[in-house]
Protein backbone atom coordinates (compact mmCIF):
# COMPACT_ATOMS: atom_id res chain seq x y z
CA UNK A 1 0.00 0.00 0.00
CA UNK A 2 1.13 3.39 -0.97
CA UNK A 3 1.94 5.74 1.89
CA UNK A 4 1.44 9.36 0.67
CA UNK A 5 3.11 12.03 2.63
CA UNK A 6 1.40 15.14 0.55
CA UNK A 7 -2.25 14.89 -1.61
CA UNK A 8 -4.11 17.68 -2.39
CA UNK A 9 -6.33 18.78 -5.64
CA UNK A 10 -7.07 22.15 -6.75
CA UNK A 11 -9.84 23.45 -9.21
CA UNK A 12 -8.62 24.88 -12.26
CA UNK A 13 -11.35 27.62 -12.30
CA UNK A 14 -10.07 29.58 -9.38
CA UNK A 15 -7.01 27.44 -8.10
CA UNK A 16 -9.42 26.86 -5.16
CA UNK A 17 -8.20 23.60 -3.00
CA UNK A 18 -11.17 21.24 -3.16
CA UNK A 19 -11.35 17.82 -1.68
CA UNK A 20 -8.06 15.30 -2.71
CA UNK A 21 -9.24 13.45 -5.96
CA UNK A 22 -5.75 10.84 -7.39
CA UNK A 23 -8.37 11.00 -10.71
CA UNK A 24 -7.37 7.60 -11.63
CA UNK A 25 -9.20 6.47 -14.48
CA UNK A 26 -10.21 9.98 -15.33
CA UNK A 27 -10.36 11.42 -18.25
CA UNK A 28 -6.81 13.11 -18.16
CA UNK A 29 -3.25 12.86 -17.98
CA UNK A 30 -0.44 12.09 -15.46
CA UNK A 31 3.36 12.46 -14.80
CA UNK A 32 5.78 11.18 -11.81
CA UNK A 33 9.06 13.15 -10.88
CA UNK A 34 11.43 12.14 -8.74
CA UNK A 35 12.65 14.90 -6.47
CA UNK A 36 16.24 14.30 -4.78
CA UNK A 37 18.84 15.62 -2.77
CA UNK A 38 18.71 18.74 -0.10
CA UNK A 39 17.59 21.22 -2.57
CA UNK A 40 14.44 19.23 -3.97
CA UNK A 41 16.12 19.06 -7.63
CA UNK A 42 13.63 17.13 -9.75
CA UNK A 43 15.52 15.55 -12.41
CA UNK A 44 13.81 16.25 -15.98
CA UNK A 45 11.59 18.78 -15.04
CA UNK A 46 11.44 20.06 -18.03
CA UNK A 47 10.99 17.39 -19.95
CA UNK A 48 8.33 15.95 -18.02
CA UNK A 49 6.60 18.96 -17.81
CA UNK A 50 6.79 19.33 -21.67
CA UNK A 51 5.22 15.77 -22.22
CA UNK A 52 2.64 16.30 -19.78
CA UNK A 53 1.26 19.56 -21.73
CA UNK A 54 1.90 17.56 -24.96
CA UNK A 55 -0.41 15.02 -23.98
CA UNK A 56 -2.86 17.81 -22.53
CA UNK A 57 -2.89 19.43 -25.51
CA UNK A 58 -4.14 15.73 -27.62
CA UNK A 59 -6.72 15.45 -25.30
CA UNK A 60 -7.80 19.12 -25.43
CA UNK A 61 -7.55 19.62 -21.63
CA UNK A 62 -4.29 22.27 -21.51
CA UNK A 63 -5.04 25.44 -19.80
CA UNK A 64 -3.41 28.70 -19.83
CA UNK A 65 -0.23 28.98 -17.40
CA UNK A 66 -0.60 25.30 -16.50
CA UNK A 67 3.44 25.16 -16.62
CA UNK A 68 3.13 28.12 -13.80
CA UNK A 69 0.46 26.38 -11.95
CA UNK A 70 2.52 23.23 -11.50
CA UNK A 71 6.16 25.31 -10.18
CA UNK A 72 4.11 27.42 -7.79
CA UNK A 73 2.17 24.39 -6.49
CA UNK A 74 5.78 22.62 -6.26
CA UNK A 75 7.24 25.54 -4.10
CA UNK A 76 4.17 26.13 -2.15
CA UNK A 77 3.68 22.27 -1.01
CA UNK A 78 6.86 20.18 -1.05
CA UNK A 79 7.62 19.74 2.55
CA UNK A 80 10.84 20.51 3.98
CA UNK A 81 13.18 17.55 4.31
CA UNK A 82 16.84 16.59 4.77
CA UNK A 83 17.37 14.59 1.77
CA UNK A 84 14.92 13.81 -1.07
CA UNK A 85 14.06 10.71 -2.51
CA UNK A 86 10.33 11.39 -3.03
CA UNK A 87 7.82 10.59 -6.17
CA UNK A 88 6.05 13.47 -7.24
CA UNK A 89 2.89 13.05 -9.05
CA UNK A 90 0.77 15.58 -10.75
CA UNK A 91 -2.28 14.45 -12.21
CA UNK A 92 -5.06 16.56 -14.83
CA UNK A 93 -8.54 16.31 -16.08
CA UNK A 94 -10.95 19.16 -17.31
CA UNK A 95 -11.89 20.29 -13.95
CA UNK A 96 -9.05 19.93 -11.48
CA UNK A 97 -4.82 19.37 -10.67
CA UNK A 98 -4.10 16.92 -8.33
CA UNK A 99 -0.67 16.48 -6.44
CA UNK A 100 0.84 13.88 -4.37
CA UNK A 101 4.47 13.00 -2.52
CA UNK A 102 5.38 9.63 -1.77
CA UNK A 103 8.69 8.14 -0.88
CA UNK A 104 10.32 6.29 -3.67
CA UNK A 105 11.39 2.07 -2.77
CA UNK A 106 14.15 1.48 -3.89
CA UNK A 107 14.32 -2.24 -5.97
CA UNK A 108 16.14 -5.15 -4.42
CA UNK A 109 18.54 -6.86 -6.12
CA UNK A 110 16.09 -10.18 -6.92
CA UNK A 111 13.48 -8.34 -8.83
CA UNK A 112 11.48 -10.35 -10.45
CA UNK A 113 8.14 -9.52 -13.17
CA UNK A 114 5.23 -11.26 -13.51
CA UNK A 115 3.10 -11.44 -16.45
CA UNK A 116 -0.25 -9.54 -17.78
CA UNK A 117 -1.58 -10.07 -20.89
CA UNK A 118 -3.02 -6.33 -21.68
CA UNK A 119 -1.96 -3.50 -23.18
CA UNK A 120 -3.14 0.22 -21.84
CA UNK A 121 -5.16 2.43 -23.10
CA UNK A 122 -3.79 4.50 -25.74
CA UNK A 123 -0.59 3.84 -24.57
CA UNK A 124 1.47 6.80 -26.33
CA UNK A 125 0.05 9.11 -23.84
CA UNK A 126 0.32 8.77 -19.90
CA UNK A 127 -3.07 8.81 -19.31
CA UNK A 128 -4.97 7.70 -16.27
CA UNK A 129 -6.80 5.11 -17.34
CA UNK A 130 -4.82 2.50 -14.93
CA UNK A 131 -7.91 0.76 -12.77
CA UNK A 132 -6.60 -2.82 -14.26
CA UNK A 133 -2.95 -1.94 -13.63
CA UNK A 134 -3.10 -1.10 -10.25
CA UNK A 135 -5.24 -3.59 -9.62
CA UNK A 136 -2.51 -6.18 -10.33
CA UNK A 137 0.35 -3.56 -8.54
CA UNK A 138 -1.20 -3.08 -5.43
CA UNK A 139 -1.01 -6.89 -4.76
CA UNK A 140 2.80 -6.87 -4.40
CA UNK A 141 5.62 -5.30 -3.25
CA UNK A 142 7.04 -2.79 -5.67
CA UNK A 143 10.47 -3.07 -4.89
CA UNK A 144 10.16 -6.52 -5.89
CA UNK A 145 7.78 -6.91 -8.36
CA UNK A 146 5.86 -4.81 -11.63
CA UNK A 147 4.08 -6.39 -14.01
CA UNK A 148 5.38 -7.24 -17.57
CA UNK A 149 2.47 -5.65 -19.89
CA UNK A 150 2.09 -7.42 -23.46
CA UNK A 151 0.01 -8.22 -26.04
CA UNK A 152 -0.02 -11.04 -28.73
CA UNK A 153 2.73 -12.07 -27.30
CA UNK A 154 4.69 -9.44 -27.33
CA UNK A 155 6.68 -7.36 -24.54
CA UNK A 156 5.23 -3.46 -24.62
CA UNK A 157 6.10 -2.14 -20.93
CA UNK A 158 5.56 -2.95 -17.87
CA UNK A 159 2.98 -1.45 -15.33
CA UNK A 160 5.60 1.50 -14.24
CA UNK A 161 8.65 1.73 -16.63
CA UNK A 162 9.78 1.12 -20.28
CA UNK A 163 11.79 -1.80 -20.63
CA UNK A 164 15.09 -2.57 -22.18
CA UNK A 165 16.29 -6.17 -23.41
CA UNK A 166 20.65 -6.46 -23.92
CA UNK A 167 21.39 -9.28 -26.10
CA UNK A 168 25.46 -9.82 -27.25
CA UNK A 169 25.64 -5.90 -25.56
CA UNK A 170 22.86 -4.60 -28.04
CA UNK A 171 20.02 -3.15 -26.13
CA UNK A 172 16.62 -3.01 -27.65
CA UNK A 173 13.36 -2.15 -26.60
CA UNK A 174 9.65 -3.41 -27.75
CA UNK A 175 8.66 -1.20 -31.12
CA UNK A 176 5.13 -0.62 -30.92
CA UNK A 177 2.11 0.36 -28.14
CA UNK A 178 4.24 1.69 -25.37
CA UNK A 179 4.74 5.33 -23.86
CA UNK A 180 8.74 6.80 -24.41
CA UNK A 181 8.98 7.72 -20.69
CA UNK A 182 11.29 10.98 -20.17
CA UNK A 183 13.42 8.16 -18.38
CA UNK A 184 13.38 6.45 -21.82
CA UNK A 185 13.86 9.49 -23.85
CA UNK A 186 17.00 10.55 -22.08
CA UNK A 187 18.86 6.83 -22.73
CA UNK A 188 17.56 7.60 -25.97
CA UNK A 189 20.12 10.83 -26.74
CA UNK A 190 22.73 8.98 -24.56
CA UNK A 191 23.05 5.23 -26.12
CA UNK A 192 21.90 3.22 -28.98
CA UNK A 193 18.47 1.73 -28.53
CA UNK A 194 17.04 -0.48 -31.50
CA UNK A 195 13.64 -0.79 -31.64
CA UNK A 196 12.11 -4.48 -32.60
CA UNK A 197 9.51 -6.61 -31.85
CA UNK A 198 10.27 -8.67 -28.62
CA UNK A 199 8.24 -12.02 -28.43
CA UNK A 200 7.80 -13.72 -25.20
CA UNK A 201 9.17 -17.34 -26.55
CA UNK A 202 12.20 -15.19 -27.70
CA UNK A 203 13.57 -14.07 -24.55
CA UNK A 204 15.87 -16.81 -23.84
CA UNK A 205 17.87 -15.11 -26.12
CA UNK A 206 18.48 -11.94 -23.99
CA UNK A 207 21.03 -12.05 -21.33
CA UNK A 208 19.61 -8.77 -19.46
CA UNK A 209 16.32 -7.23 -18.92
CA UNK A 210 16.55 -3.77 -17.50
CA UNK A 211 14.03 -1.31 -16.44
CA UNK A 212 13.42 2.44 -16.47
CA UNK A 213 11.77 4.81 -15.33
CA UNK A 214 11.07 7.79 -12.52
CA UNK A 215 10.31 5.27 -9.95
CA UNK A 216 12.26 2.29 -10.56
CA UNK A 217 15.07 4.26 -12.06
CA UNK A 218 17.08 1.69 -13.30
CA UNK A 219 16.29 -1.78 -12.13
CA UNK A 220 18.19 -5.00 -13.45
CA UNK A 221 15.24 -7.77 -13.33
CA UNK A 222 16.41 -11.17 -11.67
CA UNK A 223 13.83 -13.06 -13.29
CA UNK A 224 10.75 -14.24 -15.14
CA UNK A 225 9.31 -17.19 -13.46
CA UNK A 226 6.61 -17.89 -15.69
CA UNK A 227 8.70 -17.77 -18.74
CA UNK A 228 11.57 -19.56 -16.98
CA UNK A 229 14.15 -16.66 -17.74
CA UNK A 230 17.14 -15.59 -15.33
CA UNK A 231 19.52 -12.83 -15.64
CA UNK A 232 22.69 -13.53 -17.03
CA UNK A 233 24.71 -10.02 -16.79
CA UNK A 234 24.91 -7.08 -15.07
CA UNK A 235 26.95 -5.80 -17.50
CA UNK A 236 24.89 -2.84 -19.37
CA UNK A 237 22.73 -2.67 -16.16
CA UNK A 238 26.17 -0.93 -14.62
CA UNK A 239 26.44 1.02 -17.51
CA UNK A 240 22.74 2.48 -17.92
CA UNK A 241 23.21 2.92 -13.87
CA UNK A 242 26.38 5.05 -13.96
CA UNK A 243 25.10 7.66 -17.01
CA UNK A 244 21.77 8.34 -14.94
CA UNK A 245 23.61 8.48 -11.68
CA UNK A 246 25.10 11.58 -13.40
CA UNK A 247 22.29 13.05 -13.22
CA UNK A 248 21.58 12.80 -9.41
Amino acid sequence: MVTLLLKKSYQHKDHKEIKFNDLWNAHGVFTTMRVVGKNKKILFFKEHIDNLIKSLKNYGLNRKDLKKTILRLIRTNLPNMKNFDHLFRVAVNSKMISISLRKRNKSKLNFKLKLLDYKRVDPQHKNLKYKKILTFLKKLDNREYDVALHKNKKFLETGTSNLLFVQNKNIFSPKTSFYSGTTFKFFKKNIKITLRDIKLKDVKNYEEIILIGSGKAVTSVAKIEKLHWKRKSFEIFYKLKKIYNKQL
